[in-house]
């Protein structure tokens, strides 16, 4: 049996999402036990020329988002990034996984060669839907989890690779 489209993205993004999550949930704990304002971690990044915690997670979020709307060929809502709190990022996450329960394999699946046009920085780039997926949307939203688990992790929240990974 091969893997559809639908079963690469969806759940994919979803399961992972989830155990975002629950790290962020860890993160607020930790402020809390050690007496540590939470914008201290929702503000850290890794070097200064990396975007802080708070936008890792409002990008991985979109990245989620906006490749499964794209990869189905259907609107995406537009979300402000405004969350300053770990709660408002919880919100964000939320709203999130909502949308992607509403896209079905049916909408997704056989969508391999269907055009998505990305808008960048130099222009537009257009993928075949498949190439969109394997090359961009997952790397991107990788990028930006791991991104978000390695400032937290950095800043001594007890997360390690089964928090990432989540239960198999």
């Amino acid at each position: 049996m091969s893997l559809s489209m639908y079963q690469a993205s969806v759940p994919v993004f979803t399961r992972i999402l989830g155990n975002l999550s629950k790290i962020l949930d860890k993160a607020a704990a930790f402020a809390d036990l050690r007496g540590i304002e939470p914008s201290v971690l929702i503000t850290d990044r890794l070097a200064p020329d990396m975007l802080p915690l708070s936008r890792q997670v409002q990008i991985a979020a979109d990245s989620a988002l906006r490749g499964c709307a794209r990869l189905a060929g259907v609107d995406f809502p537009s979300n402000p990034d405004v969350e300053t709190t770990f709660g408002e990022l919880q919100e964000r996450l939320a709203k999130t996984l909502a949308f992607l329960a509403t896209l079905s394999a049916g909408q997704i699946d056989g969508g391999e060669e269907r055009v998505v046009m990305l808008p960048m920085r130099g222009g537009e780039v257009t993928f075949t839907g498949q190439t969109f997926l394997l090359n961009f949307a997952l790397p991107n939203f990788y990028f930006h989890v791991t991104t978000a688990y390695l400032i937290l992790r950095h800043n001594g929240v007890e997360i390690g690779k089964a928090d990432y990974i989540g239960g198999l």
